[in-house]
């Protein structure tokens, strides 16, 4: 259980929501047609359900899989600052973790095909089946190797990509799509939101982690950026969420109570200018409000686009 991170799982479950609050208001596009019938019967409600189980284990297989490739690869030292890991401290060894790291694979993909399942009985459309199997498959490799293998994508500073689009394109509008049968590309917007928080939370992991990293050759965006630049990209990321949920809510004609969420910037404001005052080691509690606080923002968003 430790090892899973249960303090990092809102984080999967918030580009779900997003994603299944932005299908729910999807009868107000132009694009969709009776759209309202479909996402309030039992079918749709199965999908975001699977799909936030789906985007809860893959987040697992991610921890489980950085706690063992970060072990291996020697980074998770003694000079590590952030919480010990699980192998680190020898709670679990090589072949526990081997056959964690398996049987959370079998249950992703147990999820992901009651997921589709679920999709194609709402829908009947083979080719979703298709393309989001790929998808799924593709999800899962990129849990296992952001720290597995020999070039793990990420020591070389790929993390961020990786984070932005399955943490936030294939989460929120992949969650949309699956949902109402139909795409509108400026959901690609509260997308884009998702995706910025997430990647804050790894930059706030990889911002405690940067002399560690950098002297075990961890080489992520933190470490090229240096400390000082990683903390402006850290301000642009929670900048650039608030303006395309923003945008977002331009292009929709949405009434004015909707952009209320924006009284929870003090929050994040409140935050920023603690994390610049505060050195990278004493940085991880910032980690679990960052999520906590990107969760409560995405449930704010939700509600008032449901209003």
């Amino acid at each position: 259980m430790k090892a899973a991170r249960p303090r990092t799982l809102l984080l999967s479950f918030s580009g779900v929501l997003l994603g299944g609050a932005l299908s729910l208001t999807a009868s107000r596009s132009e694009f969709c047609e009776n759209v309202a019938d479909l996402v309030a019967s039992r079918n749709e409600r199965l999908v975001i359900l699977f799909a936030a189980l789906t985007a809860m284990l893959l987040q697992v297989l991610s921890n489980l899989a950085n706690d063992y490739g970060d072990f291996k690869k020697g980074v998770d030292g003694t000079k590590r600052v952030g919480p010990q890991r699980e192998m680190q401290s020898g709670a679990i060894t090589e072949k526990e973790m081997k056959r964690g790291l398996i049987l959370t694979v079998l249950l992703c993909l147990f999820s992901g095909a009651l997921l589709l399942l679920a999709t194609f009985i709402a829908h009947r459309r083979m080719i979703d089946v298709y393309v989001f199997s790929a998808l799924g498959v593709a999800a899962i490799l990129a849990a296992l190797f952001y720290t597995l293998g020999k070039h793990p994508y990420g020591y070389r500073g790929l993390g961020d990509l990786f984070c932005f689009l399955f943490f936030g394109w294939a989460a929120v509008a992949g969650t949309y799509y699956l949902a109402a049968p139909c795409f509108d590309f400026s959901v690609l917007l509260p997308a884009s939101a998702m995706g910025f928080l997430s990647n804050a939370v790894l930059n706030i992991n990889n911002m405690r982690d940067y002399e560690n990293d950098k002297a075990s050759g961890k080489n992520s965006l933190v470490v090229k950026l240096g400390l000082r630049r990683a903390f402006n990209y850290h301000c642009l990321l929670i900048g650039g969420a608030f303006v395309c949920l923003t945008v977002f809510l331009i292009i929709k004609k949405a009434p004015i109570y909707h952009y209320a969420f924006w009284l929870l910037s003090p929050l994040f404001i409140k935050d920023l200018v603690a994390i610049k005052k505060t050195e990278p080691e004493a940085l991880d509690p910032f980690l679990g409000r960052q999520v906590a606080h990107s969760f409560l923002l995405v449930i704010i968003y939700g509600i008032l686009l449901l209003l």
